[in-house]
């Protein structure tokens, strides 16, 4: 549904070795869709020295598992 918080906080070189990690910041189901719901991750990006180069907070649409 849409980005927020976006940071680059160290520049990326050619030969840099980058890794993601994401994490769930929160979750509700959909108030007018009852089979779905918000989710909010957070996700980091790395380098090879563990420095974070880019951040951004992301919220998605998601179906939920049925039951």
């Amino acid at each position: 549904l849409g980005m927020t918080d976006v940071r680059f906080a160290n520049p990326v070189f050619h030969g840099d070795t980058l890794r993601a990690v994401s994490r769930v910041k929160d979750m509700r189901e959909s108030r007018s869709r009852p089979e779905a719901g918000l989710v909010v991750f957070e996700h980091f990006g790395y380098n090879q020295r563990d420095e974070e180069v880019a951040y951004c907070v992301r919220t998605a649409f998601m179906k939920k598992k049925p039951a």
